[in-house]
């Protein structure tokens, strides 16, 4: 082959910001950029980590099947020399993360954060009232025509069995219908809200739990949950690779930067 991997990805992430460079961008896309190609060029499993979404949670943001970069440091606290060079952040309410499942570490979740340590959750009607006002909220879906009880009137009697960390929220951090995020907590609820494992059902995502963000869809490929969900690559999914590699890869969002939606106090 002429090119190497690297070269490939130069070239890409080259003609990529040649053509965003027509117009004048602002400071934090050139910040998200300059990380963006750092760490594709130069990315180890200190940097960064690889991820695929294997479950329709985030959709429409994250599809199944999106082939995600986690930046790792975004949430580090900054060194003396890293501080003038990456864009270190504190966990913001719209960002979404990467995180240990709480009820199994073994597993990793991506949801986005609705609550910050201090805030005031609960949801009326599907909508999120948080510290007293509904929020907008142009990220969500709701792709379920009926309604569900303890899901769209949160917090309420639960209509299902929660894992033993939701019934101690619902229990210990329950002020006049809200729920409370306890410091060095966040609550986190999936896009596709309708459809989503999250807070509502497991209880918070401590602090020490989150990995990093997404920065980048660096593959998509329409493939099913039961494939991605897998440790292992079987012998189908190679197959179905071998045979539909270009017709099921979404070349449409390569390299498609995931952003946060600010969420503000």
């Amino acid at each position: 082959m002429g090119q190497s991997i690297g070269q490939i990805l130069t070239s890409t992430v080259h003609q990529v910001v040649k053509n965003r460079g027509k117009m004048e961008p602002q400071r934090g896309t050139i910040a998200e950029w300059t990380v963006t190609i750092l760490l594709l060029l130069f990315g180890t499993t200190t940097l960064v980590q690889a991820f695929v979404i294997p479950t329709g949670s985030m959709e429409d943001t994250l599809l199944i099947g999106d082939h995600l970069l986690v930046d790792k440091l975004a949430y580090s606290p900054p060194g003396p020399l890293s501080k003038h060079i990456l864009p270190y952040t504190d966990v913001k309410r719209g960002d979404i993360i990467v995180f240990r499942y709480p009820i199994d570490i073994r597993h990793t979740f991506v949801k986005r954060v609705i609550g910050v340590p201090g805030d005031r959750i609960k949801l009326m009607k599907k909508q999120v009232v948080l510290n007293g006002r509904e929020r907008q909220e142009p990220y969500k879906y709701h792709k379920t025509d009926y309604f569900d009880s303890y899901r769209d009137n949160f917090p309420t009697e639960p209509n299902v069995r929660l894992f033993d960390p939701a019934n101690k929220m619902l229990e210990q951090n329950l002020i006049n219908g809200e729920v409370v995020v306890p410091p060095g907590h966040y609550f986190a609820m999936g896009d596709n809200r309708d459809s989503s494992l999250d807070s509502r059902y497991w209880g918070f995502v401590p602090r020490d739990h989150i990995i990093g963000k997404p920065l980048v869809i660096y593959w998509s490929y329409d493939a099913p949950t039961e494939r991605l969900a897998s440790s292992d690559i079987g012998l189908d999914h190679i197959l179905d690779l071998a045979q539909n590699f270009l017709s099921k890869t979404r070349w449409k969002r390569t390299f498609n930067l995931i952003r946060p939606f600010p969420i503000p106090d």
